[in-house]
């Protein structure tokens, strides 16, 4: 029985990742393009059918059992309908010939921090990122400069070989990817010593990009090429910059509506007042009517957030809290007192107010009413 494993030179325990790169060191030296020597076509033919069994997890556990690799019944296998298809179809039917070098690069995702204000009126930021980009030496091709890959002397140039199996139909035709140039029908003899061949090489870069106002958590702004370049010199592929807004110290958002809130005394309600608001717009002075009740809100138009489609922005709606003291002294005891007596009132009075009735529209009776419903 073949020693695959002594062909390769590594132990029954080596991991496939090991086993993949001995192969390519192997594969380098023997590959027929590389070296002339008329016994190193038949070394690579054996180290590449080596390679095939072992990082394959089916074929190498049929091998450790002692039965056929390539036999689709050793080691207690069931050959079934997909299999067939497999056999006829090269394994799914996919796409014929050798596969491209050059593919796309990757999409990359980054999320970037906004405070309220930035979202609300957009903001300039600049991306430093560490990306793929095309190696300049070989413009991308992996090649050393003035050579150009070699025709697989395997498969020929067709990036897939062939083997005969056994099934309960008899014998079929399978078709895989070189192992030896893997799949792509050609290989890099005198690679690149910038980017080993790859075509691209890890660079630092500097993107810019221009947030519009009305931005908010989750939305993303995507950036088309500004990803890192593909292998062998592959079209770029896409940023996806998502927006990730900070809470505000004060002010709550709502869609394109800011919420505020505010406490004031109890005299300031009664007797009406103004009072400083912040908003996003700098300060602003609100008028608090003479007999303002606990939880009405006051609506300040067009301070709110612009809106990211469309035109104009939201409102600002000031909640206002009127505060009881709950320590009094003497004299304002007597006061309040007083004040009570001349309108009229008593410590026991209690009005009840009915749906759709008086101040049903403050804060207890937007509760009242929901609570009703």
């Amino acid at each position: 029985m073949t020693d695959y494993y002594g062909i390769l030179g590594v132990d029954r325990d080596t991991s496939f990742d090991e086993i993949k790169k001995v192969y390519r060191k192997l594969a380098r030296e023997f590959h027929p393009d590389v070296n002339p020597d008329p016994k190193a076509s038949d070394k690579f033919k054996e180290i590449t059918t080596a390679y095939e069994i072992l990082s394959d997890p089916e074929k190498r556990q049929r091998y450790d059992l002692g039965g056929d690799p390539f036999s689709q019944f050793s080691g207690g296998q069931n050959f079934g309908f997909g299999d067939i298809m497999d056999a006829f179809f090269g394994g799914g039917g996919g796409n014929r010939g050798p596969r491209a070098r050059m593919r796309a690069g990757q999409d990359a995702l980054i999320r970037v921090e906004l405070d309220l204000a930035e979202a609300c009126f957009g903001a300039e930021r600049e991306l430093n990122l560490e990306t793929a980009v095309a190696c300049e030496k070989c413009s991308g091709s992996g090649c050393a400069p003035g050579t150009k890959p070699n025709v697989c002397a395997i498969c020929k140039g067709r990036g897939e070989t062939q083997q005969v199996t056994r099934s309960i139909i008899g014998q079929v035709m399978t078709s895989r990817p070189c192992a030896a140039c893997q799949g792509y029908g050609s290989v890099i003899s005198d690679a690149c010593n910038e980017c080993a061949g790859d075509g691209r090489v890890r660079s630092r870069k500097s993107i810019p990009i221009k947030i519009p106002a009305g931005v908010e958590t989750g939305n993303r702004i995507q950036m088309s090429g500004a990803g890192e370049v593909g292998p062998g010199g592959g079209p770029a592929g896409d940023i996806y910059v998502e927006i990730v807004e900070l809470p505000h110290d004060f002010l709550v958002r709502d869609g394109n509506d800011l919420h505020i809130s505010i406490v004031i005394p109890m005299t300031s309600a009664a007797l009406g007042t103004k009072v400083s608001v912040e908003t996003l717009d700098g300060s602003r002075e609100v008028a608090i009517k003479s007999g303002f009740i606990s939880g009405e809100t006051i609506i300040l138009k067009d301070l709110g957030m612009n809106k990211l489609r469309g035109h104009g922005r939201g409102n600002l709606i000031v909640h206002v809290e009127v505060t009881t003291p709950n320590k009094l002294n003497k004299e304002q005891e007597e006061l309040l007192k007083s004040l009570a007596k001349s309108r009229g009132e008593s410590q026991d009075d209690v009005e009840i107010h009915h749906r759709g009735g008086a101040h049903s529209s403050g804060f207890f009776g937007r509760f009242r009413d929901a609570f009703n419903r």
